[in-house]
């Protein structure tokens, strides 16, 4: 039978509750690498070149003995003939924002216009060490094993070019902001229970070590600084961070030394224009928050009306997934589109108010996923990306008075038109090695915003936000794995859910239910319902009689050994027998009469993947 979904859909909308009560669990069985970063940079805004020195404690909390450590160098990659030079120019669909007239905006880059990174100096406790430079990675081979929890100091000396604006970082954006510091200084990367993350730099996603910086920068005095860390001499800075009423002293020369401490980050972002405007907002209850953005009459009202939208996405964050550990959270006009950071997020600043907004939220929603949790991003990017995007649809549909029906569409659309481009692959795959930036993008993003609203049809709306709340606050600060957040889910619902996170992000498997036949016996009316697509899947029945009345039915899988609780109390619902996955076809009775039944919906909600709606829906003939 045709799917009219517009008769159906408005039957039954998925309720969130979003004030589900928070149980706290210790968890003893994760240990993490520390590093403390003192820095201490001078910046020629001139030629664009800086120079720098660098302290850093590194603690090794693993059971492990150290004899290597690795750099990212990231700058390295804004260079002709670099890895993501040679991926923009090989991958099929290559990013927009780093191409022109068809062609590698990096490749054609001058020796005055790329980006470098280099390390002029190193030494382990007083000692030099060798070391190597591999495109955007530095091999260092120590002097002595750093032991199971020893401490090891290095120091070095360092030199960069900021590359003209491509992705992310560099200087003289699009919308003119002189100066985007991401991805700037030498960093340490990441040891954990699976080994050192040395990736190259590619233009994905990252992984960090969290730590301590004390970070000192040097240049124009004319220049407005914004972005990670509470800046420690305000009244000598101004430039909107003094007390107000403070009377600012002038300054012999002409630069200013801004001097920052960030506690417990995992990386460390600054931009700097000398024409930033700088606001403030105080969130009730929540931490200061700084905006900065370029002083252009054309932006301005978009940039003053999103300050109050800011301070209510911080408070529904804070009530939906946890509380913000930090008291500082800056908005800045620069980068390429939305790109977050520690304290702090980039996003370009020329967009329609409601864009504008958008990329604030999401932008805002990757403080709680990737820079308190941090799961790898590279490995787990759907982790980071989709479920920031999930609660940040949330968010956008609250504070913004939306009222969508689903709050998710985009996302199940984008996921269905990547199955039905045949290039779909696992939500395991790295980031960096997707045939398709298409795929890698529905992948992280829109697959990875459904597994939370999925697992809400699974397991009830209600749990599904408990669950969210207690994942961060178990695994804030501990890099959580895909089996962390499957595990709390199953914690929080009493289900097993090992076959959701296997088929789901290790496989492309896809859900396809249909209603195969519905048929009179006697005076009852029996439904066959089938198993097309491997996936397995609960399902929710709804059925509609010709008098009016309407009830569910409800078939647990039965390998959840577990069911949720009725997601439409104000109807009936019936319990049917576990559906096994293994058995393709599922009948049950209903005891009304064919002639009563006027049609019968799967997954009403439509929370539910299936990649074939058209059969999820029968209706009588008339």
């Amino acid at each position: 039978m045709r799917h009219n979904k517009g008769l159906f859909f408005g039957l039954v909308i998925a309720i969130f509750s979003l004030t589900a009560q928070l149980e706290a669990q210790n968890n003893t069985s994760y240990w993490q690498q520390h590093v403390n970063y003192s820095m201490d940079v001078n910046v020629d805004v001139d030629n664009y070149q800086y120079k720098g020195t660098q302290k850093l404690v590194y603690t090794n909390n693993s059971p492990d003995e150290l004899s290597r450590v690795y750099y990212h160098l990231f700058f390295n990659a804004f260079q002709p003939g670099s890895e993501m030079d040679m991926r923009l120019q090989s991958i099929a669909d290559p990013d927009g924002r780093m191409m022109a007239d068809g062609k590698s905006r990096i490749a054609s880059l001058s020796p005055e216009e790329i980006g470098y990174l280099r390390v002029t100096s190193l030494t382990q406790d007083n000692q030099a060490v060798s070391y190597v430079e591999e495109g955007t990675i530095l091999v260092v081979e120590l002097n002595k094993p750093i032991p199971a929890g020893g401490k090891t100091t290095f120091e070095m000396t360092f030199n960069g070019q900021i590359p003209l604006q491509i992705r992310r970082s560099g200087r003289n954006s699009s919308e003119g902001v002189a100066l985007s510091m991401s991805q700037w200084y030498p960093k340490l990367a990441e040891y954990d229970f699976e080994g050192w993350h040395a990736d190259p730099y590619i233009a994905r996603e990252f992984h960090g070590v969290w730590g301590d910086f004390d970070v000192k920068l040097t240049l124009d005095k004319k220049y407005v600084v914004g972005g990670t860390g509470y800046l420690q001499n305000p009244e000598e800075i101004g430039h909107g961070y003094e007390t107000p009423g403070t009377k600012i002293k002038k300054t012999k020369g002409k630069t200013l030394t801004w001097h920052f401490k960030a506690p417990m980050v995992h990386d460390f972002m600054w931009a700097a224009d000398p024409d930033y405007l700088h606001d403030t907002l105080k969130v009730e209850n929540g931490p200061m928050l700084h905006f900065f953005y370029k002083n252009d009459k054309e932006i301005v009202e978009n940039w003053k009306k999103l300050q109050p939208k800011t301070a209510e996405a911080m408070q529904f964050f804070n009530k939906n997934i946890g509380d913000y550990p930090y008291d500082q959270y800056s908005v800045i006009q620069g980068g390429d589109g939305g790109m977050e950071y520690a304290m702090s997020t980039l996003i370009t600043g020329g967009r329609n108010f409601g864009s504008l907004v958008g990329v604030m939220v999401h932008e805002m929603a990757h403080s709680w996923f990737q820079h308190v949790l941090a799961s790898n991003e590279s490995k787990h990017e759907w982790m980071d990306e989709g479920f920031t995007s999930f609660i940040s649809s949330l968010c956008m549909d609250q504070i913004m008075d939306q009222n969508k029906e689903n709050p998710f569409a985009g996302s199940y659309q984008g996921y269905y038109n990547l199955v039905a481009s045949g290039k779909e692959q696992p939500q395991t795959t790295h980031s960096d090695r997707y045939e398709l930036n298409f795929a890698y993008g529905v992948a992280a993003y829109s697959k990875g915003a459904i597994f939370l609203s999925q697992l809400g049809y699974i397991i009830g709306q209600d749990k599904l936000m408990e669950t969210l709340r207690k994942y961060y606050q178990d695994f804030k600060f501990k890099h959580p794995t895909p089996n962390d957040i499957k595990r709390t889910a199953e914690k929080v619902s009493g289900m097993e859910l090992d076959w959701y996170l296997t088929d789901w992000t290790q496989t492309t498997n896809t859900i396809d239910y249909g209603i195969k036949a519905v048929e009179a016996e006697g005076q009852k009316t029996k439904v066959s319902l089938e198993r097309i697509g491997l996936m397995p899947m609960p399902i929710d029945i709804l059925v509609l009689y010709n008098d009016g009345t309407q009830e569910t039915l409800y078939a647990p899988l039965r390998m959840m050994h577990g069911e949720k609780e009725n997601p439409y109390p104000n109807l009936k619902r019936t319990v049917l027998q576990d559906w096994p996955w293994a058995y393709s076809n599922y009948d049950f009775i209903l005891d009304k009469e064919l002639t009563n039944v006027k049609a019968i919906v799967l997954d009403p909600s439509q929370l539910m993947a299936d990649v074939n709606e058209e059969n999820n829906v029968w209706q009588a003939q008339e």
